[in-house]
C-alpha cells in the first residue's frame, strides 16, 4: 500500500512539474490588451445558494453562462532577434511581474509563443487586454468560445496602464457589460474569467480586498486589489462585480514563487476605457505634464512645513523650462488640490494630471511659505517614453547629524545647482533617517543652502522639525528631521 501511495505521490509530483515547465515555456512572451464599447443589457442577478449552516453563498452559474462567451484566449508569437555572442536584453515587464528570473545564456533562440486573455467590447471586433500581453509580439491569435480563431491587429497599447486594445475581422461577437467600478466596494463578491496556463474559460472568484491601491513604478493605474485567483495566462482578462458587469482587467499579482498567493490586482475599467478612447481614435496616448518630481506628505514633514494633515504631493524640485517653473512652483511648495479637486495623497496628482490634455489650462492649490494660493499652469506634453511626475523612495524620519563640505566649481555645473553641501560622513541620527554619504543637501526649510556654515546657521535657528532637500543622483526629496 505504502508503495502504490509512494508511486501515485511521484506521479502527480511529475505531472505538476511538467505543467510548471511548460507554462514558463509557453508564457515566455507579452500578453495582450484590447477594449471597445458595449451593449447594454440587464444585470445578471446572481441566485443565492443555502447551506447547511443557513447561510448564503452566490451563485456565479448565471454570470459565467451570460458573460463567459465574450472572454477570450489570446496566443502570441514574439521573433527572438537574439543572436550568438550577444548581450540577451532584460526579459520583458510580463517576466519581472510574476518573478521568472534573467536567462544568461546567450546565443540563438526560437520564436517564442505566450498565452494571455481578452474581453470583446464591441460586436465588431474591439478587444481588451494588458499591453505585457502583446507589447513585443509578431502574431495575436484569438480563440473564441465557440473555438473560432482569428489574428489580431494591435490597435496600439499603454505601457503606464498597461492597457492594449485589439481589433478582430468580425461581427455579430458576444460582448461584456461594463461597470463602475467607483460604486466597488470593499468586500464585494467578485470573479475572474480567464486562461490561466492556457486553460481556457478558467473561472474564480472572491473578493474585493482594497481600493485604488498604488504600486511601485505604477503612476497612473489606482488598481483594485482583490483574493481571486489569478495566475500567469490570466493577463488581460476581465474581473466581473455580482451584476455581470466588467469593473477591471486582470493584471498582476504579487507573489515570491511566480504563483498565485492571494494578491492580486485589476486596472480599474474606467482608466482602461480612456486609454481605449485615445488608442481607437488616434493609435496613440498623451498625458498632461507639469514637470515637477513629487513625494508622499509624512506626518514629520506636515509638521516642519505648518500643515494640518498629510493630504498633498510634495515638491522636491522643478524641472528647467517646465509648466511647472512658468508657473512659479518651487521645491517645498505641496500642491493641495488640481482644478477643486483635492489630493488626497501625492500618488493621485500624476493621475490627475496624466487625464489632462497638453496646452490645457489647469489651476493647482498650493501650500507655499505657510499660506494657500492658487497657481494658474498650462500643462505640456509627457513624453511616451517617461513618467509624468516620478514619486522618490520614503525616507525614514530622524535627527540631523552630518559632516559636510562644499560643491566644487565642476560639481555646480554637473548638478545644475548654485550652491549645496556634499554629506561626507553620516552617523547617528542622519544616518537612521536614511541620510547617505555623497547626498547633496540643497535646502534647509525651504531655505537655500549655499555653503556648510550657512546649514550651521539654519539648524541652530530652527526649532522643532525640520525638512531638508536632499538631491540623490537625479532625484530630490525632502526629509524630515525632529532636532533634539
Amino acid at each position: 500500500m505504502e508503495k502504490k501511495l509512494t508511486r501515485r505521490t511521484t506521479l502527480a509530483v511529475a505531472i505538476a512539474s511538467a505543467l510548471a515547465v511548460g507554462w514558463y515555456m509557453h508564457e515566455h512572451s507579452p500578453v495582450t490588451i484590447a477594449h471597445a464599447n458595449t451593449v447594454q443589457e440587464q444585470a445578471v442577478k446572481p441566485n443565492v445558494v443555502s447551506t447547511m449552516a443557513g447561510r448564503q453563498l452566490p451563485d456565479f452559474v448565471s454570470l459565467v453562462e451570460s458573460q463567459g462567451p465574450a472572454v477570450v484566449n489570446i496566443s502570441v508569437t514574439a521573433k527572438s532577434e537574439n543572436m550568438a555572442g550577444q548581450n540577451i536584453p532584460e526579459l520583458p515587464d510580463f517576466f519581472k511581474r510574476f518573478g521568472i528570473p534573467q536567462p544568461n545564456n546567450p546565443g540563438p533562440q526560437p520564436d517564442r509563443g505566450g498565452v494571455g486573455s481578452g474581453f470583446i467590447i464591441s460586436a465588431d471586433g474591439y478587444l481588451l487586454t494588458n499591453a505585457h500581453v502583446v507589447a513585443h509580439a509578431s502574431e495575436v491569435t484569438v480563440k473564441l468560445t465557440d473555438k473560432r480563431e482569428f489574428k489580431a491587429k494591435v490597435i496600439g497599447f499603454d505601457r503606464k496602464t498597461d492597457v492594449a486594445l485589439l481589433k478582430i475581422d468580425a461581427a455579430d461577437l458576444p460582448v461584456v457589460k461594463l461597470g463602475n467600478p467607483g460604486e466597488t466596494k470593499v468586500g464585494e463578491w467578485v470573479v475572474a474569467i480567464g486562461s490561466p496556463f492556457g486553460f481556457d474559460n478558467t473561472v474564480t472568484a472572491g473578493i474585493v480586498s482594497a481600493k485604488s491601491r498604488e504600486l511601485p513604478d505604477e503612476a497612473y493605474v489606482p488598481f483594485l486589489q482583490t483574493d481571486v485567483a489569478v495566475n500567469p495566462g490570466n493577463s488581460g482578462g476581465p474581473l466581473f462585480n455580482m451584476n455581470g458587469e466588467v469593473i477591471g482587467i486582470n493584471s498582476q499579482i504579487y507573489s515570491r514563487s511566480g504563483g498565485y498567493q492571494g494578491v492580486s490586482f485589476a486596472i480599474p475599467i474606467d482608466v482602461a476605457l480612456n486609454i481605449k478612447d485615445q488608442l481607437q481614435k488616434s493609435g496613440k496616448v498623451t498625458r498632461g505634464k507639469i514637470g515637477v518630481g513629487i513625494q508622499p506628505v509624512t506626518k514629520e514633514l506636515a509638521e516642519s512645513f505648518g500643515l494640518k494633515n498629510t493630504q498633498g504631493a510634495l515638491v522636491g524640485n522643478v524641472e528647467r523650462g517646465s509648466p511647472g517653473e512658468k508657473a512659479g512652483l518651487q521645491p517645498g511648495d505641496v500642491v493641495l488640490a488640481l482644478n477643486g479637486k483635492a489630493i488626497e495623497r501625492s500618488i493621485d496628482l500624476p493621475r490627475m494630471v496624466g487625464l489632462l490634455k497638453p496646452n490645457e489650462k489647469a489651476t493647482l492649490k498650493v501650500w507655499h511659505e505657510g499660506k494657500e494660493k492658487s497657481v494658474d499652469i498650462t500643462l505640456g506634453e509627457m513624453p511616451s517614453d517617461t513618467i509624468a511626475a516620478a514619486e522618490p523612495s520614503s525616507i525614514t524620519p530622524a535627527k540631523l547629524g552630518v559632516s559636510v563640505r562644499s560643491l566644487t566649481e565642476e560639481e555646480r555645473k554637473k548638478l545644475e545647482v548654485s550652491g549645496g553641501v556634499v554629506v561626507e560622513q553620516v552617523s547617528g541620527a542622519a544616518a537612521r533617517a536614511g541620510i547617505q554619504m555623497g547626498d547633496v543637501i540643497l535646502g534647509l526649510n525651504n531655505k537655500p543652502v549655499t555653503d556648510p556654515d550657512q546649514l550651521s546657521k539654519l539648524v541652530d535657528e530652527a526649532k522643532g522639525k525640520v525638512a531638508i532637500l536632499v538631491q540623490r543622483q537625479n532625484a530630490r526629496i525632502f526629509v524630515p528631521v525632529p532636532l533634539g
